[in-house]
């Protein structure tokens, strides 16, 4: 189907805005259940969509960086009322988990140093550590692919331990798969050019990148927050849960503005809370800069990915049809595990102080490996549990 034709207005935005403020309320447990929501509204229910061009446009948002359920939100926006539908979609989505997360850090300012709410925190922090490691066990299995990738993925993580920069692993991953494709495959002349396709949506990255290494001599402002949230919606492939790398690399260790304990309790607000996981970033806005940052923070994280699917259209036909830029594709996705890895045993270790919340955590992981248990009940027995240590 045609450019023209995908931004052919079919649907009113007022509609559009209903189903995906829906959508936003009710999309409890991550990117996986939020796909199938939107699969079960659009295809089945309303037939907005067939089922084919539903996952072309699935499988596209796994090509360009950001969180992949909002950016299929944003396709699907597009496709049903073009540009304007591109914004209302997207924005409807990401606008109810923004508003209760900015809630949720209102009362984290407020009621987070009393004792029993520092006990249920503690709770949830073990929870998440499982539910993280659970999720990178499950996106290992599908991401590490052969023996080699699980080299790329080992040099990965010692490359993070060594202290190199997120976005150096990123790049040095896809880079050294593409050249191995190219290799394969005989070092064709179109061979650059199609590996420059999906490297080219990490342009905006470094420039954004380099917008928040300016923030880095500044206390936190508006500009440095949006700067620093720019730079990290404009690189991550993957889980949201990658995210977690970033934002310790540079709002724990870079910047200082917050500590392991406070990202810790930003993104288990995430988790208990609908839509995207990079509402985490409302979080962590409002701590640094109020109801201003949450807002900056919240715009800057999300806003590549509304850029990246407006261009990445025709882009993305190339793309899927080179092995090697697929290969590259393979060693980004591989290094941001190797990043989230090394975080998650970092943060680990902050979470797991003692036997209550050890036993909090492999609690969790037992329940996720052996049953379906929806990530917002496991974060509140992880709660309740924490209370328990004040009994």
């Amino acid at each position: 189907m045609s450019d023209r034709e995908h931004a052919a207005p079919t649907t009113s935005l007022g509609e559009l805005a209903r189903v995906f403020l829906k959508l936003g309320v009710i999309g409890f447990g991550g990117p996986a259940a939020h796909i199938a929501l939107m699969e079960d509204e659009v295809v089945h229910r309303r037939r907005w969509l067939d089922r084919e061009r539903f996952l072309d446009y699935v499988g596209a948002t796994n090509l360009i960086p950001g969180p992949n359920s909002t950016e299929l939100a944003i396709q699907i926006g597009r496709d049903r009322a073009g540009w304007p539908g591109l914004v209302v979609a997207g924005a409807s989505f990401i606008l109810p988990a923004a508003v209760i997360v900015g809630v949720l850090a209102w009362g984290y300012t407020r009621f987070g140093t009393i004792p029993e709410v520092t006990a249920l925190l503690a709770g949830v922090k073990a929870a998440v550590i499982a539910i993280v490691v659970q999720a990178l066990v499950r996106l290992a299995r599908t991401a590490v692919k052969s023996a080699w990738l699980a080299v790329i993925a080992g040099a990965s993580v010692a490359a993070a331990l060594a202290g190199a920069h997120e976005l150096i692993v990123l790049l040095a991953a896809a880079a050294v798969c593409a050249v191995v494709a190219a290799v394969l495959r005989g070092g064709r002349p179109a061979t650059p050019l199609l590996v420059a396709i999906p490297l080219a949506d990490y342009g905006g990255g470094i420039v954004a990148s380099a917008l928040g290494g300016a923030a880095l001599a500044v206390t936190p402002s508006l500009v440095s927050i949006f700067a620093v949230f720019l730079k990290i919606g404009s690189v991550i492939f993957g889980s949201g849960y990658v995210l977690l790398a970033f934002l310790r690399a540079d709002v724990v260790e870079r910047l200082g503005w917050l500590t392991n304990q406070q990202l810790l309790d930003a993104v288990a607000a995430g988790q208990i809370t609908p839509g995207p996981v990079f509402t985490t970033a409302t979080f962590i806005g409002y701590l640094v800069g109020g109801s201003p940052g949450a807002v900056v923070a919240t715009s800057g994280i999300f806003l590549p990915a509304f850029i990246f699917v407006a261009v990445s259209g025709p882009l993305v036909p190339l793309i899927r049809r080179s092995r090697v830029a697929g290969a590259a594709l393979d060693g980004v996705n591989v290094a941001s595990l190797a990043l989230m890895a090394v975080v998650t045993w970092e943060l680990g270790r902050d979470a797991l102080v003692d036997l209550t919340t050890i036993l909090i955590a492999v609690a969790a992981g037992a329940l996720l490996a052996t049953r379906r248990v929806n990530a917002a009940w496991l974060l509140l027995g992880g709660a309740l549990a924490g209370l328990l240590r004040l009994a």
